[in-house]
C-alpha cells in the first residue's frame, strides 16, 4: 500500500513494536508519550515525536491509540489537547481495551467533531506486536474498516466485527476473560498433580497433547511460571480491569457470568497481594500459597 504519515499515542509494551512495524512498512509516524525518552528507540528516520496528542493529530489524519485504561483514552482523545483538537485528523483508531461503553461515549462525542471512530482492541502480547502475529478486532463502518484495513495488516490477522462502536471491545474482553481464567483452572491443577508427585513440565505436555490444551500451559506456563519468573509481560492491574469490565457488561447485558466472576475475585485477591504492577500470571503463586506447593521445572 502507499505509504503515509501516521499518528501513533501510547509508546508503552505494545504501541512500541506496533510502530516499529508501521515504520517498517515505510509509513512516517509521528508519536506521542508521556515519558519522554519513551521514542528513544525508535527508528529516527521515520518516526517523529510531537508535543502533545493534538500536535500529532495536526500531523496525521489517521492517528492510532494504545493506553492503559479507559480513562486515560477519553482525556487523550477528547482533552482539551487531545487528539480530537487536531486540524488535520479525521479518523481515530482505538487499540486499547476499553470497553463498550466507553468507545460508544468516545465515537458520539467524534461524530460530533465529524471524526471518525474505530475501536481496533488487539491480542497476543508483545511477541504477536513485535512479530505482527496479533488478532486485531474492529468496529467501524464499513468504509474507514476498509480505509485502515492494509495499515491494520502490519499488526495482523483483522477480524471485521461490525459497526457498532464497541462491538470489538464486546469480542476482546470475553477472550481476556478466558485468558486469565484458564491461568486460574490451570494453576489448579497443576498445583494438584505436584502435590501428588507429578512433574509439572511432564503435566503440561499431557495437557497440551489432550483435550485441557489451552493458552495458559502451552505458553504462559512454559514461559512464566515453571521457571519461576512470572514475567510473561501483562500487568495484574490490566488484566483486573479487563475482566472487570466483561463481568459488568455482561451483567447490563442480563448474561450469567459466575466464571467470571470467580476470576475477577482472583485477580483482586493477587492484586493486593503481590501490587498492581505484578504479572498476571502472579495469580498461580496464590494457589501456590494456598496449596503449600511451588509449580517448577
Amino acid at each position: 500500500m502507499q505509504s503515509q504519515t501516521l499518528g501513533f499515542i501510547g509508546l508503552g509494551r505494545m504501541g512500541a513494536p506496533m510502530v516499529r512495524r508501521l515504520a517498517d512498512a515505510g509509513h512516517r509516524v509521528v508519536v506521542y508519550d508521556t515519558r519522554p525518552d519513551a521514542a528513544n528507540e525508535l527508528p529516527s528516520g521515520s518516526t517523529k515525536s510531537a508535543a502533545s496528542p493534538a500536535a500529532v493529530a495536526d500531523e496525521a489524519e489517521i492517528v492510532f491509540c494504545s493506553l492503559p485504561t479507559p480513562q486515560i483514552v477519553r482525556d487523550v482523545v477528547l482533552g482539551a489537547d487531545g487528539i480530537a483538537a487536531g486540524s488535520k485528523v479525521r479518523v481515530i483508531v482505538d487499540l486499547s481495551t476499553t470497553g463498550p461503553s466507553m468507545a460508544k461515549t468516545v465515537a458520539e462525542a467524534l461524530a460530533e467533531k465529524g471524526i471518525a471512530w474505530a475501536d481496533a482492541p488487539v491480542s497476543g502480547g508483545i511477541a504477536g506486536a513485535r512479530n505482527g502475529t496479533l488478532a486485531v478486532m474492529v468496529s467501524s463502518t464499513r468504509q474507514i474498516y476498509d480505509e485502515i484495513e492494509p495499515i491494520l495488516a502490519n499488526f495482523g490477522r483483522r477480524f471485521y466485527c461490525g459497526e457498532v462502536p464497541g462491538s470489538a471491545q464486546v469480542a476482546k474482553l470475553g477472550n481476556n476473560m478466558i485468558a486469565a481464567g484458564v491461568i486460574l483452572l490451570s494453576a489448579e491443577a497443576l498445583a494438584m498433580g505436584v502435590k501428588a508427585g507429578l512433574d509439572p513440565s511432564t503435566m503440561c505436555d499431557i495437557i497440551n497433547a489432550s483435550s485441557g490444551r489451552n493458552s495458559a500451559t502451552q505458553d504462559k506456563f512454559p514461559r512464566a511460571v515453571l521457571p519461576g519468573t512470572f514475567d510473561f509481560g501483562f500487568a495484574t492491574a490490566l488484566s483486573y480491569k479487563d475482566v472487570r469490565m466483561c463481568v459488568d457488561e455482561a451483567e447490563n447485558l442480563g448474561v450469567p457470568m459466575v466464571g467470571g466472576a470467580l476470576v475477577r475475585q482472583m485477580l483482586a485477591a493477587t492484586k493486593a497481594r503481590f501490587g498492581p504492577d505484578s504479572d498476571f500470571t502472579s495469580m498461580v503463586r496464590i494457589i501456590e500459597e494456598w496449596a503449600g506447593v511451588e509449580i517448577r521445572a
